[in-house]
């Protein structure tokens, strides 16, 4: 099993970001990154947030030997039910190659994220 960016000391998550053992990748939910002390801004709209939330994600993959277009499984967090269908518009662009199976759920973080994504993919 191998872990990346496991929680540091004292840190708040509870959670490593991603995890690839028995030829998976299990991706923890996460939004779009957002500090604005060094000029990350998640998006204004569903639409960018899903896409920079995505590119986060596939970053992730990448870093475990694997991508997006080898997504079996992704659940989709939404904080709105009224960004239901701009959250897809986009997120069907990201995977051109044919849709993972997913599952969506509203959740309610302590954050402004208007859209969240966790996953499985399989390893390379």
């Amino acid at each position: 099993m191998q872990i990346f960016h496991p929680p540091g000391p004292g840190e708040a998550r509870p959670f490593s970001r991603a995890v690839k053992a028995g030829g998976l990748v299990w991706v923890s939910g996460h939004s779009a990154p957002h500090d604005p002390a060094r000029g990350i801004h998640r998006g204004d709209t569903p639409a960018e947030q899903v896409r920079n939330a995505l590119a986060f994600i596939a970053g992730l993959l990448e870093e475990a030997g694997s991508s997006l277009d080898r997504v079996v499984q992704v659940t989709m967090l939404i904080s709105d039910r009224a960004d239901y269908a701009a959250c897809n518009a986009e997120y069907v662009k990201h995977f051109p190659g044919g849709l993972p199976a997913r599952h969506t759920a509203m959740f309610g973080v302590p954050t402004e994220a208007k859209v969240g994504f966790a996953c499985v993919a399989l390893a390379a």
